[in-house]
């Protein structure tokens, strides 16, 4: 899921800076006695070990199984490397994640350092949730980041109140390029437009297999439909200033159209036993086409490594072709210190040596995400761009050619606003009248806006 900038000004950034760190291979990670060392002075260390060590708790939102074994790799490697120090690090459920938080915030124990979306960073801010991270870690890491990502873990003063780990569209089409060719279709030909992509869904499904799959519960609809709600209208389902809400543009009739024609002539699992970020539907034969985020790219090379051998990687298919339209948006994830936070010069030093320190930690990273996720920092390209592992990665360069261009920021209203739409194009999906359900969905983000007193208040 997900930054926040003008619609093409993060691609700008992204393709120059971003884009070609995660297109080139990676390097060796450097060993501890390559860190700063820790007897240096804050900005970015906290001493050497003198005393008792400095427990520090990180919560890390769970994500694909990879992810868990280096970041559990690398609070290892801080761990020695600083002796006053010791990270306690806990992966938390993605379904568990929202409650957690909020009772460990309500409780007075909330974590130290947070794994936080784009989407989080302004109201976090807003609502005084993380610290201030200028002075805690070194200027010349903020210099780092891609001009086009700053302001998206930045304040209106200025200041830095998180550090960006890496940005992903998160919209892509795979498809399976054997299940093509046996249904009479030419894999070099992905269908563009949403009516060819049911069509080749029809010739797709047979013996067993979907031709599609896509998100279909409303909380999974909720984020990764921003792109099409965007290709399909050209703006979001709530007025730029949040005054007022826009859901019943007929625009979107085409787009609910899209969710309902696959749900209700089968041409989709009918059960979402994998949520939308899981490529596993996929990845285990059941779909020859799906929908998903670039990050698939690093699951499939993980987990499915067959099915990834006859895997082609495409644009998603415009509403009309058009495939300068977006199709997704651009997100991604982000370290935050909280603001209640009795250590945070301490959890600074971990994210600073983690996310802005030696580049070879990152480019590990990204090697090891199957080159599926894209750096926001200039020095990691420098370090990245020189490998041919990444830049010969076909599904890299489609996606750093095709999508990324194009993507658009996500939103950074409430997700309330995106429930109240998905929960439209899950029940039009499911059979009911589209033009009912889009006017239960202005309802109620009206009612949100009301509520919430969101008129005017757009960052």
């Amino acid at each position: 899921m997900k930054l926040r900038s003008g619609p093409r000004s993060i691609v700008a950034g992204a393709m120059v800076v971003a884009v070609l760190a995660s297109a080139c291979g990676a390097s060796t990670k450097p060993s501890a006695s390559s860190d700063t060392p820790a007897t240096s002075t804050a900005p970015g260390s906290s001493g050497a070990a003198t005393g008792p060590k400095v427990e520090v708790t990180f919560w890390q939102h769970q994500f694909e199984d990879y992810q868990q074994a280096w970041f559990k790799k690398e609070v290892a490697a801080f761990n020695a490397a600083h002796p006053a120090i010791e990270v306690k690090y806990t992966v938390v459920p993605a379904d568990a994640w929202d409650a957690k938080i909020k009772a460990a915030q309500a409780a007075g124990k909330a974590p130290d350092i947070l794994t936080t979306n784009y989407g989080g960073i302004k109201p976090g801010i807003v609502n005084g949730q993380f610290a201030k991270l200028d002075g805690l870690i070194k200027p010349e890491a903020f210099a780092d980041i891609a001009d086009n990502v700053k302001g998206f873990v930045s304040a209106k003063d200025g200041g830095y109140y998180a550090y960006p780990m890496l940005v992903e569209p998160s919209t892509v089409l795979y498809y399976r390029k054997d299940l093509f060719t046996a249904a009479g279709l030419d894999p070099a030909k992905p269908p563009t437009t949403w009516d060819e992509l049911i069509s080749d869904a029809r010739a797709l499904t047979k013996g067993g297999v979907y031709g599609m799959n896509i998100a279909q519960t409303a909380p999974d609809l909720g984020w990764s439909s921003w792109g099409l709600q965007y290709n399909a209208a050209g703006h979001l389902p709530i007025a730029d200033d949040w005054s007022a809400p826009k859901a019943t543009d007929p625009a979107y009739k085409k787009l609910l159209q899209l969710y309902q024609t696959l749900y209700t002539q089968k041409l989709m699992p009918p059960e979402a036993t994998f949520p939308y970020a899981d490529v596993s539907f996929y990845g285990q034969g059941k779909v020859a086409m799906t929908a998903g985020g670039s990050w698939e790219i690093g699951q499939l090379s993980a987990d499915f490594k067959q099915t990834l051998a006859n895997t082609a990687v495409a644009a998603f298919p415009s509403v009309d072709g058009d495939a300068t339209k977006p199709t997704a948006t651009l997100g991604g994830w982000t370290l935050t210190v909280d603001a209640k936070s009795k250590v945070q010069q301490q959890a600074a030093d971990f994210v600073s040596w983690l996310l802005a320190g030696d580049p070879a930690i990152m480019t590990d990273f990204f090697k090891t995400a199957g080159y599926s996720k894209y750096s926001p920092r200039a020095s990691v390209a420098a370090a990245l761009a020189a490998d041919p592992d990444a830049s010969s990665n076909p599904y890299l360069a489609i996606v750093s050619k095709d999508v990324l261009p194009f993507a658009k920021a996500e939103p950074a209203y409430p997700f309330d606003v995106s429930l109240a739409f998905s929960t439209a194009i899950e029940k039009a999906m499911k059979g009911s009248d589209i033009d009912a359900a889009l006017g239960e969905a202005d309802k109620a983000i009206a009612d949100v806006i009301a509520k919430q007193k969101l008129a005017g208040t757009a960052p």
